[in-house]
């Protein structure tokens, strides 16, 4: 009998497409660990503006606009500006690039990423407001392009929904204990921790290295970049789950004929047994 192994056909196609690992854990480790530096860094050297928490930025510019203090209204306003900017370019970067055999399109967010970070480095504390900017618009793109590991959803560069979706499956591991929500739980939790480490690297470097400190996330970002080579990814390419779904289909279909002509076959086989035995009585 003919029968349909989906792993071995998966595994066929896997091998010969070629992508990235863009939802793995290793690949949200750095660049957790690089939200959390870039969030220390531009708070703490750039004047106490939040890269990611736009919420906090919401906050300060509501406060600043009541109190008509319009310069420092200023200071929260363009990077919240910017940080939208960040999700519509890399949606066109998606959109444009998601196709490309070459390289993956949230490569090419990285290395865009890697690039407005390197030049922030470059910058004194007079042109703040544009570094923030700047820095800000880097971490929008990356947010809205890395939103899964390990096919759950997380965000590599704020804590609120990773702490949410941690509890609430902690909470489902001690309703159900299912091993998988529990590792689900960790996986969050871990995370957070490495946000929180990055964080604590930027309030640490900075004392030291000043504007260079952003630098140390260019580096992180571009550990990310190079994982992503590492084996493939179909996830973004929906012709290859077509391609995938018509083969198994294909054997399927062969599978069903072959037990028909089976059955047609089983069938004459008795007939003529019957036949047979009718005629020797």
């Amino acid at each position: 009998m003919l029968s349909v192994d989906k792993k071995q056909i998966k595994s066929a196609i896997k091998h010969r497409h070629h992508g990235q690992m863009s939802e793995s854990f290793m690949t949200a480790a750095f660049l957790s660990l690089s939200g959390g530096l870039q969030d220390a860094y531009t708070y703490i050297f750039r004047g106490n503006v939040f890269a990611n928490a736009q919420t906090g930025n919401i906050v300060l510019l509501s406060q600043s606009v009541y109190e008509k203090n319009w310069s420092v209204s200023m200071r929260y306003l363009i990077p919240l500006l910017f940080f939208a900017l960040g999700i519509i370019i890399a949606e066109w970067i998606r959109e444009s690039f998601r196709y490309s055999k070459n390289i993956h399109w949230r490569q090419l967010v990285l290395v865009f990423e890697i690039l407005l970070l390197f030049i922030v480095g470059f910058m004194p504390v007079e042109f703040n407001m544009l570094a923030n900017a700047l820095v800000s618009f880097s971490c929008a793109m990356q947010v809205q392009a890395f939103r899964k590991v390990n096919g759950y959803a997380f965000a590599s560069t704020m804590c609120i929904g990773n702490i949410r979706s941690a509890m609430e499956s902690l909470y489902m591991y001690l309703k159900s204990h299912d091993k998988k929500l529990f590792k689900k739980t960790l996986r969050y939790i871990e995370i957070i921790v490495l946000f929180g480490f990055g964080a604590a690297l930027g309030g640490h470097f900075v004392s030291k290295f000043g504007s260079g400190t952003i630098w140390i996330s260019c580096f992180l970002l571009l550990i990310s970049f190079f994982i992503m080579f590492i084996r493939e990814e179909i996830e973004e390419h929906p012709e290859i789950k077509q391609d995938e779904k018509a083969i198994i289909k294909d054997f399927k279909d062969i599978k069903n004929k072959t037990e028909s002509v089976k059955n047609i076959i089983k069938n004459d086989i008795e007939k003529r047994n019957t036949s047979d035995k009718n005629s020797q009585s």
